[in-house]
């Protein structure tokens, strides 16, 4: 039995979980509203507050279905209530971030700005000019949002110029080697 897949979820108070047909789980709570289509071959139950998974046979796509079906809802009831943000850190010289409106401008030392607008649902936040926070609901969109970020110019070895995630160890390398 898979030890993600058989534990329950709870259902705090003020989220409300329907199970649609198609196994269609939409959660509803203060921070938004998701919804996720969830394998028809697993069983979602929900009986007294709490979330159920259970699979249909010990095959092997079953046993893989089971424990991503359960954290798919358990991310989605989390993203409702608490929500995920990543934070992402600007280093070099002249690099920084600004928020405009519901626009995040990006300086990263090439001959225009970068300019991320606001996707529904997600919110920027910069405290500092070096500094961007990434913050929603929807544990994927914060994730892909928070790469796209980064990919305008990640992290080179040698100064460790780029935008890097908060938690990132960036492998330094030694430069040239004078004889």
């Amino acid at each position: 039995m898979s030890r993600i897949g058989k534990m329950p979820i709870t259902v705090p108070a003020g989220v409300s979980v329907t199970v649609g047909e198609e196994n269609l789980v939409t959660v509803k709570g203060p921070k938004g509203t998701l919804s996720q289509i969830i394998p028809k071959e697993m069983a979602v139950s929900l009986e007294n507050d709490t979330i159920t998974v259970k699979r249909p046979t010990d095959e092997k796509k079953d046993r893989a279905l089971h424990g991503l079906s359960r954290s798919l809802i358990f991310n989605m009831v989390f993203g409702v209530t608490e929500g995920y943000k990543k934070q992402l850190e600007i280093n070099g010289v002249g690099y920084k971030a600004a928020k405009q409106g519901k626009q995040l401008v990006l300086n990263l030392g090439y001959s225009h700005n970068v300019v991320f607008d606001e996707p529904e649902g997600i919110t920027f936040d910069v405290p500092q000019p070096n500094t961007v926070i990434v913050s929603g609901p929807d544990k994927q969109q914060v994730g892909h949002i928070a790469a796209e970020i980064r990919k305008k110019r990640p992290p080179e070895p040698y100064l460790g110029k780029g935008i890097k995630y908060s938690d990132e160890r960036i492998r330094r390398k030694t430069g040239k080697a004078g004889t």
